[in-house]
């Protein structure tokens, strides 16, 4: 027993040494397996403990790839503290909705709350309970653009709508030109890509233009792309490739997905500054979410029109979904175990460095009151 716990902490500490590159550990890999579970000892991480309790073998999960690098920081952390594999697949939230109410998930990750035919669903794969929303990771949903020579663009929701509905077609068209007076703007013709698969980013981003710019974006949302034109790419990293590879692109992925090449458009929200995304301004408006979910369902209600100075409206906040009561035997404990850690102060922690949004500390006590009624 004394080796077992020395070889925890010397897991332990070498998972600490490597918190300065998570994002490079893919969740999936031989790299997030690491030993044999099946402790009931807890392994010393960071500020706070993971507690491993039992936790073993492997977790199939699949779902929203916004979350996908926290999930991913995450899953290296807590396997090589409890020697279970996590597999996160990321194929978008309407993919990991679908496999969890067949029963194929330990749990699901989507930036869309169940919708009431899902949670039907999910009571025949959930005995005697249901599925339930778990607010984990909150984010902005940055529209990123690759326009040469310009390094600070503006733009509102009805300008928004307008590019994404082929409304506007180029770049020095006379709205984009009255928001950015001083940006050189050429006369390049607009690549807008959008979500191919169901994506709970596209419904939170499509959310936002039906809240601000209802009359220039006359669809009724969901996880589907309705817009006629654009072009289309499979999940935030597929959008975010063919934005940072194109010139005069713009497209919407989660913000950890901005990087060399791309550039972050600012929100003229009505505010008296245009708000660029980041962690800070993502979390300003998720303040002011209320949860609507009714018993274990945390769902929330977020306010995309807000106007609060610093406040960037268009935000999303992934679920990771799972069984109220009723998940399966041989996945409850790591389920559990994983849950746990990832909304553990050291766990939601991560999420800044990764230019994610922690869950508010009201809202997040709740989520951890819940996991440790899951059975």
């Amino acid at each position: 027993m004394k080796l077992q716990r020395m070889n925890r902490r010397a897991l332990a500490l070498g998972a600490l040494a490597a918190s300065g590159a998570l994002v490079l550990t893919a969740c999936g890999s031989d790299d997030t397996s690491s030993g044999s579970g099946g402790s009931s000892a807890s392994a010393t991480t960071g500020a706070s403990s993971i507690k491993c309790d039992n936790a073993k073998g492997q977790l199939l999960s699949d779902g929203s790839s916004a979350q996908k690098n926290a999930i991913d920081a995450w899953v290296a952390q807590f396997s090589k503290a409890c020697g279970v594999q996590i597999n996160y697949k990321a194929g978008g939230s309407g993919a990991g909705v679908t496999s969890f109410t067949q029963g194929q998930l330990a749990f699901a990750g989507s930036d869309s709350a169940l919708k009431p035919e899902e949670v039907t669903a999910s009571k025949k794969v959930c005995s005697g309970g249901q599925g339930i929303d778990l607010p984990m990771v909150g984010g902005p949903i940055a529209v990123g653009y690759n326009l040469s020579g310009v390094s600070n663009l503006v733009l509102d929701a009805p300008t928004l709508a307008k590019i994404f509905n082929s409304k506007i077609a180029y770049w020095d068209d006379a709205a984009i030109k009255k928001l950015n007076p001083s940006a050189k703007l050429p006369h390049l013709k607009i690549q807008a890509f959008h979500r191919s698969d169901e994506s709970g980013t596209t419904d939170n981003f499509t959310k936002y233009l039906i809240a601000t710019a209802k009359s220039d974006w006359p669809y009724s949302g969901g996880k589907a792309w309705q817009a006629k034109g654009g072009q289309a790419a499979a999940q935030s990293s597929g959008v975010a490739a063919q934005v940072k590879q194109t010139n005069g692109s713009i497209g919407y992925f989660e913000l950890s997905y901005v990087a060399d090449g791309v550039n972050a458009v600012s929100i003229n929200t009505g505010a008296s500054a245009p708000v660029a995304p980041s962690s800070d301004s993502a979390s300003k408006a998720i303040a002011d979410a209320k949860v609507v979910g009714t018993g274990k369902d945390l769902s929330l209600q977020l306010n995309y029109n807000t106007k609060a100075d610093g406040a960037y409206p268009i935000t999303l906040v992934t679920y990771e979904i799972v069984c109220d009561k009723g998940n399966k035997s041989d996945t409850l404990p790591a389920t559990k175990a994983f849950l746990r850690y990832i909304a553990s102060e050291d766990g939601q922690n991560v999420l800044s460095g990764l230019k994610y949004a922690p869950i508010p500390a009201d809202i997040i006590a709740k989520v951890r009151s819940t996991i440790e009624g899951l059975n």
